[in-house]
């Protein structure tokens, strides 16, 4: 009688040189330490980013802790092949943030461009594009696509309020319902501002 054993997996390893998806990796296979790393990592940027979007910091706080256990729970879900880690997690912040803000039932007042000066999450490559946006359609491909200088002054031209409708749409890949919660202003007018931020883009980035 011969008895087969299974050598269990090893979760894989976690360090701080370890990148993004290899820290998730090891988040999805119950490495704790992963996840500590990868909060080191990125609550400082989610922190500013979702700060200039909220002026509650109790909500942003809220949302960052909510982001992580997400992480945790649903690191599994993650897909290399399907986009950057730090875009991942963002879209599970600013959606954190939402929710947040649905519970408080308010909307507090919102930057409408992310400070230059905001830290970026960290990203391999030599090309420092806006790719790790997420995105659309199409012409949101383009908009995201070009480098990420080049998108900030065309941005930066922009009136508050189409800046703003865009970036929620665009950039924070928010559907119109989500935006119009986060900025306070019906749907209508989330589409509005969208279709005429991007036909005033499509002529500054042309």
């Amino acid at each position: 009688m011969y008895l087969f054993f299974t050598r269990r997996r090893e979760p894989p390893p976690a360090g701080p040189r370890s990148d993004d998806a290899e820290l998730l990796a090891a988040v999805a296979a119950g490495r704790t330490e992963a996840l500590r790393l990868l909060h080191q990592r990125h609550a400082p940027w989610l922190r500013a980013r979702l700060a200039r979007r909220c002026a509650d910091t109790d909500l942003v706080d809220d949302a960052i802790q909510d982001t992580f256990v997400a992480v945790w729970r649903d690191a599994h879900r993650y897909r290399a092949t399907e986009g950057e880690a730090a875009a991942w997690i963002w879209t599970i912040a600013i959606r954190r943030l939402i929710s947040a803000l649905r519970r408080a039932g308010a909307a507090p007042p919102v930057a409408a461009l992310d400070d230059p000066r905001t830290p970026a999450p960290r990203r391999s490559g030599a090309r420092q594009t806006s790719a790790y946006l997420v995105t659309k359609s199409a012409e949101d491909v383009v908009l995201v696509g070009v480098e990420h200088g080049d998108l900030g002054a065309a941005l930066a031209r922009l009136s508050p309020d189409l800046r703003a409708a865009i970036q929620a749409t665009v950039l924070d890949g928010l559907t119109v319902r989500e935006a119009a919660h986060l900025l306070g202003v019906p749907e209508g007018t989330v589409k509005t501002r969208v279709m005429r931020a991007k036909a005033q883009l499509r002529g500054y980035l042309a």
